[in-house]
């Protein structure tokens, strides 16, 4: 009988609450069958959940815990990431609560070698980097889901066995009072680094890890220092090896160490080895007699492995249950999130029976393909911040060495910050329109850029669960051949909308569901827009067909290539 953990975490900045086991399904003779049932009530787990609901999709999320995870986690995350979660209701929260920053400084033995910034444009809504303990995030989230008649949370809920039909999977789930069963049209495993799932379906990763092992430590301390990413190689108290260090809100600190070779994570995670190498970094830092408080601490060693396939009959899978990635360059849950949105469009018009027989398939091609393409990147990072061959740290260090006096070999210090991924080989990519003539504007996979329209009023404020095809005008009405392909859409049941970008001084387009003005020209600027022109956005910003002149047979036929039926 399962027995989760029922006290309260121990935590000095935040208050672990502890939710109710769900047991009502326990000694049922009768079995539910739900749509979609979640595995893993983490933030990949949470946003798909709030995601479905987005589309009328109702799901149950098991979690096998009683309260949100132990520890800051995952703590930083991206642009990308915080546009994804304004989709699902959180984002505000997460930015008023959250750190924002955009520097990184690199030190070789405490001296600095290297400071990247990046880039942020007047458009922006959000920092390039949030810092927020995974916890906070998480409550926001569940607090989103509890609220959100279309999902439900089953607390201390474990899957113990699986068994999959032609279309439904079952699942056996233990509780504190006993085990039940429940069906689900669709298994999405979001159940994390140690998924069960992948585990109950004999699944296995491929991919490399690396041997190099990383303490983390939370300590409350006030360091007077900004929001930024530290890194410091071959410190004196840590000859060879590499710290990072990250602010977090409530002058919590997080200190990641590299731990020399042959420590075991027991060794290291002895209170007077912890106390040791902090006060070591404390005072590398100028600190005298540091004084601080332990909050939570772990053990991690970076692996860059992936399923090779992401759907396996009615199981898909999503975030660390998917894939494991090191965490230099905040990859983990910023790619998990990628995933979850790319994913639940599909899912959901797939359960509509609008899709076509390739829509659901692309997720596994889109994200596995862009997973590999992150392990590659990653595989750089880590293999600079822990070599894992002596060839390797020959190489390292004399980069290190070099970066005193040499400006050339400073940017190899760049740690390959996880971006916004795009799908430029994607099947649902139109293949005859007019991408390829654009001379700006992003490209076909992409993800749209996010314009500011006004105080507080952004591109993406206008956007939810739909296609949407922005369209460059300055006329004041859409040509009747588009409104009529536009009504054919959306009567067989695919939500669609035309955003009419319009040039003129003008609140109203005939024909348009939306009206955004563009005088200034700055909107098709960015567009690469220079006369008239489209977009085709599918429901998760990512682009589809672009257009410099658009006819109502070229709208059919991207959309019905968009929905994976050509």
């Amino acid at each position: 009988m399962h027995r989760p953990h029922n006290e309260p975490r121990r935590s000095i900045y935040y208050n672990y609450q502890v939710f109710p086991a769900y047991t009502d399904s326990v000694g049922s003779p009768h079995i539910q069958r739900k749509p979609v049932v979640v595995v893993g009530a983490g933030p990949i787990g949470l946003t798909t959940a709030l995601d479905l609901a987005r589309y009328g999709i109702p799901c149950v999320v098991l979690e096998s815990e009683l309260q949100v995870s132990e520890g800051s986690r995952a703590i930083v995350f991206t642009r990308r990431s915080m546009e994804i979660l304004q989709q699902v209701g959180v984002a505000k929260r997460v930015s008023e609560m959250g750190l924002p920053w955009s520097c990184g400084n690199s030190f070789y033995r405490n001296q600095l070698v290297f400071r990247m910034e990046t880039p942020q444009d007047p458009d922006d809504r959000y920092a390039p980097m949030t810092n927020l303990q995974q916890p906070y995030l998480e409550q926001f989230l569940a607090e989103a889901a509890e609220a959100n008649p279309l999902v439900e949370i089953r607390w201390g809920n474990r899957v113990t066995a699986l068994e999959q039909q032609a279309d439904f999977a079952r699942l056996e789930i233990d509780t504190p009072t006993g085990s039940y069963h429940l069906d689900a049209d669709w298994v999405v495993a979001a159940d994390g680094a140690r998924s069960a799932i992948r585990s109950l379906l004999d699944l296995k990763l491929e991919g490399a890890s690396y041997e190099g092992r990383f303490v983390i430590a939370d300590i409350k301390i006030d360091l007077g220092l900004p929001t930024e990413r530290l890194a410091y190689f071959d410190p004196v108290w840590n000859p060879g090896n590499t710290v990072l260090m990250h602010r977090e809100p409530g002058n919590i600190w997080r200190i990641d160490y590299q731990l020399p070779e042959n420590e075991t994570p027991e060794q290291a995670l002895q209170p007077e080895s912890l106390r040791e190498r902090i006060n070591a970094q404390l005072e590398m830092l100028g600190v005298k007699d540091p004084k601080w408080e332990m909050d939570w601490s772990s053990v991690y060693s970076a692996r860059a492995l992936t399923l090779p396939e992401y759907i396996h009959q009615r199981v898909i899978f999503t975030g660390d249950a998917a894939h494991l990635l090191p965490i230099f360059g905040v990859r983990g849950a910023n790619t998990g999130f990628q995933d979850c949105h790319d994913l639940v469009w599909k899912l959901a018009l797939t359960i509509k029976g609008l899709a076509g027989p390739k829509l659901l398939d692309s997720y596994t091609e889109e994200r596995v393909s862009a997973v590999r393409e992150i392990i590659s990147e990653a595989g750089k990072s880590t293999r600079f911040m822990a070599p894992p061959t002596p060839g390797h740290r020959l190489v390292r260090d004399a980069v290190l060495s070099l970066s005193l006096t040499q400006e050339f070999v400073r940017p190899l210090y760049h740690w390959r910050t996880s971006r916004p991924h795009d799908y430029a080989e994607s099947v649902l990519n139109s293949q005859t329109d007019d991408n390829d003539r654009f001379k700006a504007g992003p490209r076909n996979g992409a993800p749209l850029f996010n314009i500011k329209l006004a105080e507080n009023d952004y591109l993406f404020d206008h956007l939810g669960a739909c296609f949407y095809l922005l369209y460059f005008t300055d006329s004041t009405f859409i040509p009747g051949d588009l409104q009529a392909e536009a009504q054919a859409i959306r009567s067989s049941g695919v939500p669609f909308q035309i955003i009419a970008v319009a040039r003129n001084a003008q609140t109203s387009v005939s024909g348009a569901d939306q009206v955004i003005e563009d005088t200034s020209g700055h909107i098709g600027s960015k567009y690469g827009i220079t006369q008239n022109g489209a977009y085709l956005v599918r429901p998760d910003q990512h682009i589809c067909a672009r257009w410099q002149h658009l006819s109502a047979e070229q709208l059919h036929t991207a959309i019905e290539i968009a929905l994976g039926k050509n």
